[in-house]
């Protein structure tokens, strides 16, 4: 027993072991793997000849029933012969009539079964399999992912301008991004498109419902032009707001030209501030969202890579100029004034 204590207690045994059971585990996960690979092959073979058959023969709609009554009769005690398998089976060979992605052979049947009934589109199913894959995503978990539009979430991710990754911790930059759009879309504003950005923020203030709804769930606005003292020096916030599931105050800047890279060095300066003055214990870092007619980019990607503080950058969107087909059926001031002098009887 002393020999077998100290034997566990030998770094060089220990080191031994671990080899060992690392080389276990792998070849284990090979020879599943390998089982994986050889079932899909099988079921892949038996879909494509299923099409090729129900395409050949006058065999009937009941065809797939008595084929699962045989194959049951002929392996009993294989699993996997239902008719709604078969039709899986069939399913899989249609989507992939030739060749297979390389990470389909990767998926447990389950999980490829229910990527080929709830997903239609081939790159998106593609990608919650590479997801699957990355993340060991177990079916239920892969089915939730689906039915909460992750893909769909992530395409609009991926298209945000933000530095939350870099300097908000997870799941808080998650959350972030996800409560960012791109454009927001101001379409309860009758300003014209060169309106000033006082012009703009005094409308969205006086709208300030229609501008929460847009902004999205969990923003509470605490005001607008809210001053920022130092040294005897005013500056102003255009609006900030309180993010109820993400702790955090929100600055909102807005812009009535394009984008520069200037705007975020003067909103990095206003979230220091309130950081400073106005967050409290238990309020997390706060966040900038600059709002500007138009952004390019690559421009607001370089602008943010040197700004230390969370900052997004969305473009926005007034109400849409009447269009020119529309004018022309519109009376002009002249003839509303023809008709109201003949309505009054002046000359």
């Amino acid at each position: 027993m002393l020999f077998m204590t100290l034997l566990r207690l030998d770094q060089n045994y220990q080191q031994f072991l671990q080899q060992l059971k690392d080389k276990i585990h792998t070849t284990q996960m090979r020879a599943m793997l390998a089982v994986n690979q050889a079932q899909l092959q099988l079921y892949w073979h038996i879909g494509m000849q299923i099409i090729k058959k129900q395409q050949q023969a006058q065999w009937g709609s009941h065809f797939l029933e008595q084929l699962s009554t045989d194959l049951r009769q002929a392996f009993p005690g294989m699993q996997g012969w239902s008719v709604t398998n078969l039709k899986r089976m069939r399913l899989f060979a249609e989507c992939y009539p030739e060749k297979r992605p390389r990470v389909v052979d990767q998926l447990p049947w389950g999980t490829l079964s229910t990527l080929l009934h709830r997903i239609k589109d081939t790159a998106q199913r593609i990608w919650y399999a590479e997801q699957t894959l990355l993340h060991g995503w177990s079916r239920t978990i892969l089915e939730l992912q689906i039915e909460s539009g992750l893909y769909d979430r992530q395409a609009e991710n991926e298209k945000k301008i933000t530095n939350f990754a870099e300097h908000l911790p997870q799941p808080q930059s998650d959350l972030a991004r996800d409560m960012l759009k791109d454009p927001y879309k101001f379409d309860f504003l009758t300003l014209q498109d060169k309106a000033h950005e006082r012009e703009i923020e005094r409308a969205l203030v006086s709208h300030i419902r229609d501008f929460l709804l847009e902004l999205g769930q969990g923003f509470s606005f605490v005001g607008s032009q809210i001053p920022l003292i130092f040294d005897e020096q005013e500056f102003f916030i255009d609006m900030l707001f309180y993010h109820l599931n993400l702790r955090c105050y929100v600055v909102i800047e807005l812009k009535a030209t394009d984008f520069k890279p200037a705007h975020t060095g003067q909103l990095g300066f206003y979230l220091a501030a309130v950081d400073k003055q106005l967050r409290k214990e238990g309020d997390n870092r706060t966040i900038g969202l600059l709002l500007c007619k138009n952004r390019n980019k690559i421009i607001a990607e370089y602008a943010l890579s040197n700004i230390n503080a969370p900052i997004g950058i969305s473009s926005y969107e007034l109400t849409k100029a009447i269009p020119d087909t529309l004018k022309l059926s519109l009376p002009t001031v002249e003839e509303l004034e023809s008709e109201l002098n003949q309505l009054e009887g002046k000359p």
